[in-house]
């Protein structure tokens, strides 16, 4: 065995996990990804999507990626830096600007790369990069990438942003970059807090609004919009796999940035593009969006729903106010063990251990979509008060 292999060889935790019978990832769907899909063969009630607006299996959406790929075939064979380039990635483009209210949009193969490509990007060494200590692995990622100082504050935390912002030299670049809504725990950040901060010390902020469209906002414009700060955040970040029932991203902004980004950006410059189906998904999302607010309102129905019911249950659900509602096991081991013992009952969720989270922080991750049932949040109430009574979570 080469050392390579005889190295890795001793990370062994998924195989004990398996033998345990209690691994709970890469569960194979063999259905739409709906309220319900099918595993194994048996239907399960779907409570660990990020399609907030439940659009993913929307007929409208699929005739369009059906048409896209009839007329532009299924993929660009090249990055939009040189061939990959449809007029359908400008229209995404612009209907996107226009959506966010920002001035120019660029989109990336996914919302990984869109994050990697411009927090790496955007500063030098002298600059510096603020960022949450709760914020996405993407972002993480982007920042461990770039050259410039890096200093985090704690989640969510004004004064520790502060007294960051406080050590940065006055006349350097100084990036801000947090979560709108934050991915595991479902909290918002402060963002009228962090834009006055940003104000009094000359930073940029940039906000990853991931799980904040299709949520948010006006027409699910996202938290930027919510919180009516839009036009003090210089860079708005998307992604289309989740609200949009699509895939890649975006980073919108102003013309000064995207002319730099697009002859810098690496994830961007030489990645292809996304498909025309994925871009006309996309586009078709955003005028469903606009045009059906009763998808936010019932999301938000669903979400307070489940909230009050949670918290009747006697369940440790931290800050969250939004459909991303953390379950905390803090155990590892009880955590794959009730993920198991959910999906048996005909509930899918997500574990979330660490790296994803502190290993004392290990969670439940159950998530609403604007197409669930009252009934159907009640029956995952109900089977979920079951099991975790079995583990002596609740009363």
């Amino acid at each position: 065995m080469k050392l390579l292999q005889a190295k890795l060889s001793k990370y062994t935790i998924p195989q004990e996990a398996k033998a345990a019978g209690i691994y709970p990832y890469f569960r194979a769907i063999s259905s739409e990804q709906d309220p319900e899909v099918i595993i194994n063969g048996q239907r399960v009630l779907m409570f660990g999507s990020n399609c907030y607006t439940g659009l993913v299996n929307d007929p409208r959406i699929k005739e369009a990626a059906i048409e896209a790929t009839k007329k532009y075939g299924t993929g660009c064979a090249g990055s939009p830096f040189l061939n990959g380039t449809l007029d359908l990635h400008k229209q995404l483009e612009a209907r996107i600007a226009e959506y966010i209210g920002k001035e120019d949009v660029m989109i990336y193969s996914t919302g990984f790369g869109v994050n990697l490509g411009v927090v790496s990007t955007l500063t030098g060494r002298e600059d510096y990069i603020l960022w949450d200590e709760q914020d996405h692995a993407s972002i993480i990622e982007g920042r461990r990438l770039s050259f410039s100082q890096q200093l985090k504050y704690r989640h969510n935390d004004m004064e520790s942003l502060e007294k960051q912002l406080q050590r940065c030299e006055p006349d350097k670049v100084k990036l801000i970059v947090t979560d709108g809504v934050f991915s595991m725990e479902g909290d918002v950040a402060n963002l009228p807090e962090i834009v006055r901060l940003a104000k009094k010390y000359d930073a940029t902020v940039m906000v990853d609004e991931a799980h904040g469209i299709g949520v948010f906002g006006e027409g699910g414009r996202g938290t930027c919009n919510h919180f009516g700060v839009t036009d003090d955040v210089d860079l708005v970040m998307g992604t289309f796999s989740k609200s949009f029932a699509s895939l890649g991203g975006f980073i919108a902004t102003d013309k000064e940035i995207t002319n730099y980004l697009r002859h810098h950006s690496r994830s961007y410059i030489f990645t292809a593009s996304i498909t025309p189906a994925s871009t006309a998904a996309a586009l078709k999302a955003i005028d469903i969006m606009i045009a059906e607010p009763e998808r936010q309102e019932n999301l938000w129905k669903l979400t307070n729903f489940a909230l009050e019911g949670f918290r009747n249950m006697g369940c440790e659900i931290g800050n969250t106010s939004t459909p991303i509602i953390p379950l905390f096991i803090r155990d590892n081991f009880k955590t794959f063990s009730i993920t198991r013992d959910l999906l048996n009952e005909g509930i899918f969720v997500n574990p979330v251990v660490s790296p994803a989270v502190a290993p004392q922080d290990t969670l439940i991750r159950f998530s609403l979509m604007a197409t669930h049932s009252k009934e159907q949040v009640e029956m995952a109430l109900e089977k979920i008060q079951k099991v975790f009574r079995a583990y002596d979570l609740i009363p």
